[in-house]
C-alpha cells in the first residue's frame, strides 16, 4: 500500500520577495519583481530587464567563506532549503539519517561559475582556473550540500529537464517517501541563469520578451500581445513527510500531495507540441496516480510563461484533459510576476499552489489585459478570487520536451 505524503515545510528565494508569507502577500496584491537588470552592465544587450536577485544576503545561514564556496543556485537552494526545514520544525539530530534525504531540481546549475572560470582561463591562464570550479557548477552540487547541512543520508540526486526539473525532482521525492525509502525529503528547484551568457543566449533564440520600456508588463501569460517569457532567478523549496511522522512529532501541514505524472513531446527540442499531448498526457497521469476525478480540481498553476505557442499549447491541453469543465477551472499563471525561473519554477509554484489551498484564494494573472481569443478559459486576471480547493495542480513543461504535474490537496481524513 502507497504511504501517504504531506507538505510540512516551506522556503522561496524570488526577485519579489524571500520571505514566504510576504511573498504571498505580495502575489495577492498583484505586484511584479521584474524590473532592469542589476547583476551586469546590459547596455549592448537586446534585453535590458529580469527577476535578478540583486539586493538579499545570506548572511545569516552560511558563513561568507561557505557562501564563496557555491555557485548563486547553490546559494539560492541553501537559504530557501533552510528555511524549510525551520518551517517544519525538523530536529535532524532525532532522525535516522538513512531515513531522510534531497532531490532538487535545476536546468542549467552554476552558469555563474562557469563564465567566472571561462573568463579567467582565457585571460589568466589554466592555472587560475578555480580549484572549486567542479564543485561549484555541477547540477548536484545543491542537493549535496543540503544533505551534508543536514547530514541525511538518504536518496540524493539532481534532476535536469529543463523548466520541468523542479517538478520532476518533486515528484520522485513523493515516491520516494511513497515506496518507503525515506520518511523525510528536501525538494524543490533553483536556478540562477541571468548572466550575459545566459541573457544572451535566450534573446538570440527568440525566447525573451524585448519590452526593455515596461518590465513590469512584460510578462503577460495567455494575452494576446505576449512575445516571450522573462528570464527570473531564485528558489522554491518544500519539506515532505510520511503523515504518520508528521503527526507523530505534531507537525504543522500545509497539505497532502496527491499525484505525479511525468511525460515527453517527443517532438522538437524547444517548442511544445502544439496539440497539448504530451502535456495532457503528464496532466491525465497524475490525476490517475491520485485516483482523482478531474472535476475534484478546482485549481491549476499553470506553467504559463508568456510564449506564443506554449500557452496556446497549455490551454490545448487543458481542455483535452478536463473537457467542458475546463471552463470552471480557476487558472492562472504567478510567472506574470515572478518571471521565469526555469528548472526552479516549479519549486516555487508548488509553494504558491499550497498557500491557495492553505487561504481558499486564487492567485491572479496580472498583465492580461488583451485575452487571447485561442487562450479562451479563466486564468483569473488581474484580481485574486476566493475558491475552496480540494485539490489544485501545478505544471510545468520544459526544453526537450519535458513534461510533469503534480496534484496536491488539503489533509484528507480517509482515501
Amino acid at each position: 500500500m502507497k504511504r501517504r505524503v504531506v507538505v510540512t515545510g516551506l522556503g522561496a528565494v524570488t526577485s519579489l520577495s524571500c520571505q514566504i508569507e510576504d511573498l504571498w502577500k505580495r502575489i495577492l496584491a498583484g505586484q511584479s519583481g521584474i524590473h532592469e537588470i542589476r547583476l551586469f552592465d546590459t547596455s549592448e544587450h537586446k534585453v535590458h530587464f529580469g527577476g535578478d536577485i540583486h539586493d538579499w544576503a545570506a548572511g545569516d545561514y552560511m558563513s561568507p567563506k561557505d557562501f564563496r564556496r557555491i555557485d548563486r543556485f547553490t546559494q539560492f537552494a541553501m537559504v530557501a532549503g533552510i528555511d524549510a526545514v525551520r518551517d517544519s520544525g525538523l530536529d535532524f539530530s532525532k532522525l535516522d539519517p538513512f531515513r531522510g534525504g534531497v532531490i532538487l531540481g535545476s536546468g542549467i546549475g552554476g552558469l555563474h561559475e562557469i563564465e567566472t572560470q571561462v573568463e579567467r582561463l582565457l585571460h589568466k591562464g589554466p592555472d587560475k582556473v578555480s580549484a572549486f570550479t567542479i564543485p561549484k557548477l555541477m547540477l548536484n552540487a545543491a542537493s549535496g550540500q543540503l544533505s551534508i547541512e543536514y547530514g541525511m543520508r538518504g536518496p540524493n540526486f539532481a534532476v535536469a529537464t529543463a523548466c520541468a526539473s523542479a517538478t520532476n525532482a518533486i515528484g520522485d521525492a513523493f515516491k520516494t517517501i511513497q515506496y518507503d525509502d525515506a520518511d523525510v525529503m528536501i525538494t524543490g528547484g533553483a536556478e540562477a541563469a541571468i548572466t550575459p551568457m545566459g541573457i544572451s543566449g535566450f534573446a538570440n533564440m527568440r525566447a525573451l520578451s524585448e519590452r526593455n520600456d515596461a518590465p513590469q508588463e512584460a510578462s503577460r501569460p495567455f494575452d494576446l500581445d505576449r512575445d516571450g517569457f522573462v528570464l527570473s532567478e531564485g528558489a522554491g523549496m518544500l519539506v515532505f513527510e510520511e503523515l504518520e511522522h508528521a503527526r507523530g512529532r505534531g507537525a504543522r501541514i500545509y497539505g497532502e500531495v496527491l499525484g505525479y505524472g511525468a511525460s515527453a513531446d517527443a517532438g522538437h527540442i524547444t517548442q511544445p507540441d502544439e496539440g497539448g499531448i504530451g502535456a495532457a498526457r503528464a496532466m491525465q497521469a497524475a490525476l490517475h496516480d491520485g485516483q482523482l476525478d478531474p472535476l475534484s480540481v478546482g485549481y491549476i498553476n499553470a506553467h504559463g510563461t508568456s510564449t506564443p505557442l506554449g500557452d496556446q499549447a497549455e490551454t490545448t491541453a487543458i481542455k483535452r484533459v478536463f473537457g467542458s469543465y475546463a471552463r470552471e477551472l480557476s487558472i492562472s499563471s504567478t510567472k506574470s510576476q515572478l518571471g521565469h525561473l526555469l528548472g526552479a519554477s516549479g519549486g516555487v509554484e508548488l509553494v504558491l499552489t499550497l498557500l491557495a489551498i492553505r487561504d481558499s484564494l486564487i492567485p491572479p494573472t496580472i498583465n492580461l489585459d488583451t485575452p487571447d481569443p485561442v487562450c479562451d478559459l479563466d486564468y483569473t486576471p488581474h484580481h485574486p478570487r476566493e475558491r475552496k480547493l480540494r485539490a489544485a495542480m501545478s505544471n510545468s513543461f520544459g526544453f526537450g520536451g519535458h513534461n510533469a504535474s503534480i496534484v496536491v490537496g488539503p489533509l484528507r481524513n480517509g482515501r
